[in-house]
């Protein structure tokens, strides 16, 4: 446990205490948020080390635009565009920082395979579809899809 984690855990705990001898009701509910604090908390440490590579297709089809949109560096980055035969790599980027790769030629539609690495050496790999009609993150996409997508 870090201090952040150690000094909730007291302070909620007095306070749950202190409310319990006051209404046992009052002192329960205290006592489940600081719960519910303690796990944020700790998921939050858990996503502190995630890069998150993201590769888009800018608006006039003429750029690659590889995006770092995670909690962490990202080293080694590979992006394979796959009908078209095009490798590149970017030494790293940090957490929002962006880079781009210009194109000889518009590209109609591709695919983009990412391979990147985080500071710990963990690898990652993810696959992107490129079309330029609908150039873009799509905003809608869920972060986790649960059922997949259409």
């Amino acid at each position: 446990m870090d201090k952040n984690q150690k000094t909730v855990l007291v302070v909620g705990g007095l306070i749950a205490l202190a409310l319990f001898f006051i209404e046992p009701f009052f002192g329960l509910i205290a006592l489940v948020l600081m719960i519910a604090i303690l796990m944020s908390l700790h998921i939050m440490g858990d996503t502190g080390n995630y890069p998150l590579v993201t590769v888009d297709l800018s608006e006039d089809a003429r750029e690659i635009i590889v995006t770092n949109t995670g909690t962490a560096k990202a080293q080694n980055i590979r992006v394979a565009l796959v009908p078209l035969d095009i490798d590149f790599e970017v030494a790293s980027l940090d957490p929002d920082e962006e880079s781009g790769f210009s194109l000889a030629s518009m590209v109609s539609e591709a695919k983009a395979v990412v391979t990147y690495e985080n500071a710990d050496g963990q690898q990652f790999q993810r696959t992107y579809p490129l079309t330029a009609l609908g150039a873009g993150h799509d905003i809608t996409e869920p972060l986790i899809p649960i059922f997949g997508r259409r």
